[in-house]
């Protein structure tokens, strides 16, 4: 249902979608299709998101267009109860920095098992859920400035451990349909960090950056600077815009939260809300607040 549907791909119907993930389930043994209740619907079962990422890479180098959403753990039930997957994590960082590691691990209900230091560096194990593990590479390598090297494995099932918050910081929304005007861009940079560029074609409802509070901000991209026939010394600010946090696949879709996609084209990697319209959102959300027995 996006606004930039057909443009880009040869393979844009669910039912082309449908046949080429059948076709791979066929020879890659570690893949599962399912069909879902809705005929636009799939559910794709792979080893990890570096899996689903290639085969994704792949399909749009072929022509096809599809949106992603946010990748969920496979649970099993064990004795009656929930369990999900738990992974060991070894992690490589300078010493000063391996409180934060550990900060952020404990956030994702993760244990530390071993740490061992060694002249400047720092060896940590835990035994993490597979679900804290979403996210985690990219946010750490953002808060050590690329210096962690790290590596996880599969451990063993072991009962649920109880809900991980999602991304803290909200995202920036496209208002309005059209191209990022820089001049909107520059004032609107002390809101966060943007993924695109002056000149890109923007619809209602796509996410175009990285709010620095925990909700999200619909803004205007498009807002043009006003012009007059008279001039006045100082009136024009210098516009220095910061270059776009470009992502991979990958990260893209460890980025989404759950009601957001990542739209796949031959030519884009797009970030959305699954609802374009912000008062389908908010009636959703008011929905979700009613059933939710917590709340």
């Amino acid at each position: 249902d996006s606004p930039g549907y057909g443009q880009e791909g040869k393979y844009v119907t669910s039912r082309q979608v449908r046949d080429r993930l059948h076709r791979e389930a066929e020879r890659d043994v570690a893949l599962r299709v399912e069909d879902t209740v809705s005929s636009e619907v799939f559910k794709v079962s792979v080893r990890g998101i570096l899996h689903i990422s290639i085969l994704m890479e792949n399909m749009r180098r072929e022509g096809y267009e599809f949106m992603v959403g946010q990748p969920q753990v496979i649970y099993k039930e064990i004795g009656g109860k929930k369990a999900e997957p738990v992974e060991i994590l070894t992690v490589d960082v300078p010493n000063d920095l391996s409180g934060t590691v550990i900060e952020y691990a404990a956030t994702r209900k993760g244990d530390m098992v071993k740490m061992e230091q060694k002249e400047e560096r720092t060896y940590l194990e835990f035994h993490i859920p597979s679900r804290g593990l979403i996210g985690f590479r990219s946010r750490m390598l953002r808060a050590t400035a690329g210096q962690i090297v790290m590596h996880h494995r599969y451990h063993q099932y072991e009962y649920f451990k109880g809900s991980i918050p999602e991304r803290t910081n909200g995202s920036i929304i496209s208002m309005n349909p059209g191209k990022a005007v820089a001049f909107a861009l520059d004032g609107l940079q002390d809101r966060g960090v943007f993924f695109i560029e002056p000149g890109d074609n923007l619809y209602t409802g796509q996410i175009i950056g990285e709010y620095t509070k925990d909700d999200d901000l619909m803004v205007n991209a498009q807002k043009a600077k006003q012009l007059s026939n008279m001039r006045a010394s100082g009136s024009d600010r210098k516009m220095k815009i910061a270059p776009p946090m470009k992502m991979s696949l990958e990260e893209a879709l460890e980025y989404l939260n759950h009601d957001e996609y990542v739209e796949v084209t031959p030519m884009s990697i797009r970030l959305r809300k699954a609802l374009l319209d912000e008062n389908d959102r908010k009636r959703a959300a008011k929905r979700a607040k009613l059933s939710d027995p917590s709340a």
